[in-house]
């Protein structure tokens, strides 16, 4: 499901949202992102930046004009811990970079096909008790405005929390400045448990491991507990073939069929997920920091993530199977928890608090309305926020009760687009026109 980067015809990574654009824009310049922008502006037009289609929401949406920036994906400079990069790189050509000149992300999400831009808009985040998003790593950044003019900003400017998660709604991020940390290697356990145990657990294991996360089988009472921790050496080397067979073949090839199957046999569903989750082994590793973090995602699913109130997680766990099991279909996917600690950042979901964050999934192609609305009135009355890049049905007069600087970025956005060139109907739904 690659859509040539030139083509009119756009489709997200997971297949729920296309558009059909009037133009397709490359620029292989910062100063043709600006030209482009600046005659879009005086024409009337909108422009739409696109990275590398991995939000499920409408957010790269466009109908008009759609920017694609993978021809600016160069390093720029290495200063220090600071990194500049162009925009349009993907995490993965970044953690490349970064590891040639011995640094590291401090942490990252769990695939690495984003671009350094998408990544950041939308609030791509890791695990952690002492992380937050990625944007909390942004020292700097360089975007085009509505009306075609460069602005650089940076942290000691008034506008600065705004610009580290824009959405795409202040400029089009050309580069970007990010605080980078010594490479270093990480000790990775995995283990199935009884949920009951994971969840007995937790309060101990978040602030005493660097990085713990969970997924829990539906129709099971079994979880798979993840711990990372950073370590001098690495002398605990997974095999190629583990490896392999772990991330490649179980995870994507087995996984595609597995989710296939119960595709065609919905009524399966429950006995697969039991199988699965017993089937699950123990392994315990060292690697590079971002080869931990991140691993393949072949198999094509939609997804809802809900950052919540981290005291608020017991309540959403407990009502989850009630929901699953009051579905006219089956859930096929795990449930995956991951937690953080405060942000900053004015758009970031864990702006000010120390935040638990539930993601639920579907296979390409399968039922997911239901569950994703059913999920949200849990998390909405909650103070819970939407991932900006996941599934979501809030809008801008029920989104701004529960981020307290939700009126500042909207002032910003007034500055920097007045125009609403950069406007498309998602940001018209969770901003306001």
């Amino acid at each position: 499901m690659t859509t040539p980067l030139n083509a009119r015809r756009w489709i997200n990574w997971g297949g729920n949202q296309q558009a059909i654009a009037a133009d397709v824009l490359t620029p292989g310049t910062v100063d043709e992102v600006a030209a482009h922008v600046k005659d879009a502006s005086g024409n009337g037009r909108k422009v739409k930046a696109v990275g590398s289609g991995h939000s499920f929401t409408a957010i790269a949406v466009a109908n008009d004009q759609r920017m694609v920036l993978h021809r600016l994906n160069e390093l720029i400079s290495v200063n220090g811990d600071l990194v500049t990069v162009q925009a349009g790189m993907q995490l993965a050509k970044l953690n490349a970079l970064l590891a040639e000149h011995g640094l590291a992300m401090p942490n990252l999400g769990d695939i690495d096909q984003q671009t350094v831009a998408g990544a950041i808009s939308t609030g791509t985040h890791g695990t952690g008790e002492k992380h937050c998003t990625l944007a909390s790593c942004v020292e700097g950044v360089t975007l085009v405005t509505g009306s075609g003019e460069m602005l650089t900003v940076g942290k000691d400017d008034e506008i600065f929390p705004a610009t580290r998660i824009g959405l795409g709604a202040l400029g089009v991020l050309v580069e970007v400045t990010l605080r980078c940390v010594p490479a270093f290697t990480l000790l990775a356990d995995e283990r199935p448990m009884a949920l009951a145990d994971v969840l007995a657990g937790l309060d101990e294991w978040i602030p005493s491991n660097d990085h713990v996360e969970f997924y829990w089988y539906p129709y099971t009472d079994r979880a798979q507990l993840k711990r990372n921790n950073r370590v001098g050496e690495h002398d605990r080397p997974l095999s190629p073939f583990r490896g392999w067979l772990d991330d490649e073949f179980l995870s994507n090839t087995v996984w595609e069929g597995v989710c296939r199957l119960g595709k065609a046999l919905p009524a399966a569903v429950p006995t697969i997920q039991s199988v699965a989750a017993r089937a699950l082994t123990a392994r315990t590793y060292t690697e590079r920091s971002d080869r931990v973090f991140c691993t393949p995602r072949r198999v094509r699913f939609t997804e809802m993530e809900y950052e919540v109130p981290r005291e608020a997680l017991p309540e959403v766990l407990a009502a989850l199977p009630r929901i699953i099991d009051g579905l006219p279909f089956k859930v096929q996917f795990p449930v995956e928890v991951r937690f953080t600690g405060p942000d900053d950042v004015w758009l970031s979901h864990g702006y000010g608090r120390e935040s638990a964050y539930i993601a639920i999934h579907q296979y390409s192609g399968v039922a997911y309305e239901p569950y994703f609305r059913a999920m949200e009135a849990v998390c909405q009355p909650l103070g819970g926020r939407p991932h900006w890049g996941k599934l979501h049905y809030r809008t801008a007069g029920d989104l701004r009760p529960v981020y307290p600087k939700f009126d500042d970025f909207l002032a910003v956005r007034d500055r920097l687009d007045p125009a609403r060139v950069f406007a498309n109907e998602y940001l018209d739904r969770v901003l306001g026109a």
